[in-house]
């Protein structure tokens, strides 16, 4: 029979051991040495084992943690270790063969089942050290959420921030220390939140109300949503330049010529397992697709302030690649060059010299051409006309 592994990372709920079964309280029995954060350590009964703080920040442990190889270590952790816990972290640190886990129910488990919620319909975030701008993606009346925060002080400016983005309506159920002895669920709204004793660890429910804006399911959000200087792609040849790049879960983008940051931000919105890196050479610019990142949920973005090809060394290499602005010869060629055989890319042109750049490419790398002419109704005396913005040419290829 194979040893057990040294290391067991088992989730404790607030109700200490007593909720725990058999097999991880005899974890906790045989272990050597606990380790976990103060709170954890607390609902521990007298046990044989030295006890260790995990100390703060977290990846301080990581090495006090790495000492211990060889000894029977119980990490403690919250619910489920691997559902926005300490799980992943620590995993990914040691061999497959070196470590356990042994879940319980996870915080959102709890919270669903004390308001009635379906969790495969409700979102489930952990804001303990996030920006809440995380959420800005799920606000739409109706919607709910569950949500993880760092403590009471922190529940204060999630209400403040929804009713600063007019979705004061939404309901709040602040739930504090869900499954042990200081269980404890309120109700309120985001306008009306007057809560001055909350409590970690805290949990809040979300019923999103209120008339602010919405950011689409689709590509081509609203050019508002965006803080731009006019170097924008706008929003229907947006959709169209999405459409091309055809994002898949996983894949990594590079926007080139970024201008506001408004593709490599919806591109991240298609789902929570991609990447993008949004290549800018005007310092001001990059400062704006950081501010339009950090504002629409997709703080993960990475800006690289510089002009492409030079900067482009040591970047992760992409599935897809979009040029919205500097596109060159020596740009494509460099490309080419460096690029993976099944790389996307898509490039925009408005001038006369890039397009003619584009057909000559495509009739040596192949792809397809498309243009682009776009026109709105304006005002023009007491009636309205046409307003033709510069048509746009559209090479997407696949290296």
């Amino acid at each position: 029979m194979a040893e057990a592994p040294w290391l067991s990372i088992v989730g404790l709920g607030e109700d200490g051991p007593d909720g725990l079964p058999p097999a991880s309280r005899a974890v906790l029995e045989a272990a050597e040495i606990v380790m976990g954060p103060p709170r954890h350590l607390g609902l521990l009964p007298d046990l044989k084992a030295e006890r260790i703080e995990w100390p703060v920040p977290f990846a301080d442990g990581l090495p006090i943690l790495q000492g211990l190889r060889g000894r029977r270590v119980a990490v403690l952790a919250s619910g489920d270790p691997f559902w926005f816990g300490a799980g992943s972290v620590i995993a990914r640190d040691f061999a497959p063969g070196e470590w356990r886990a042994f879940p319980a129910p996870s915080v959102f488990s709890l919270a669903a089942a004390r308001l009635g919620w379906p969790l495969e319909r409700t979102s489930c975030l952990g804001l303990h050290a996030a920006p809440f701008a995380q959420l800005r993606p799920h606000l739409a009346p109706g919607a709910q959420a569950l949500v993880l925060l760092r403590d009471g002080s922190a529940v204060r400016d999630l209400a403040a921030w929804l009713t600063g983005l007019d979705f004061g309506e939404s309901t709040l159920w602040v739930m504090e220390a869900l499954g042990g002895p200081r269980q404890r669920v309120r109700g309120t709204t985001a306008a009306e939140y007057d809560l001055t004793d909350v409590h970690h660890p805290v949990c809040v429910g979300l019923k999103i109300g209120g008339a602010g804006e919405v950011i689409p399911a689709a590509s081509g959000w609203p050019d508002g949503l965006f803080d731009h200087d006019g170097q924008i792609t706008k929003r229907p040849l947006r959709a169209l330049t999405l459409s091309a790049l055809a994002p898949r879960p996983v894949e990594h983008l590079w926007d080139i010529g970024a201008g506001s940051g408004s593709i490599s931000i919806e591109w991240l919105a298609c789902h929570p397992s991609m990447h993008a890196t949004a290549v800018e050479a005007d310092p001001a610019r990059a400062d704006r697709i950081r501010t339009n990142a950090a504002a629409l949920g997709a703080d993960r973005l990475r800006v690289v302030e510089g002009r492409a090809p030079e900067v482009l060394d040591g970047l992760a290499p992409p599935q897809a690649v979009f040029i919205g602005g500097g596109l060159s010869e020596a740009l494509l060629s460099d490309l080419w060059a460096r690029l993976g055989s099944g790389t996307r890319v898509v490039a925009n042109a408005v001038t006369l010299e890039s397009e003619a750049l584009l057909v000559a490419w495509q009739a040596a790398q192949g792809g397809n051409l498309l243009r682009v002419e776009l026109a709105e109704a304006q005002p023009l005396g007491t009636r309205r006309g046409w307003r033709t913005a510069y048509p746009v040419m559209q090479w997407s290829v696949v290296r």
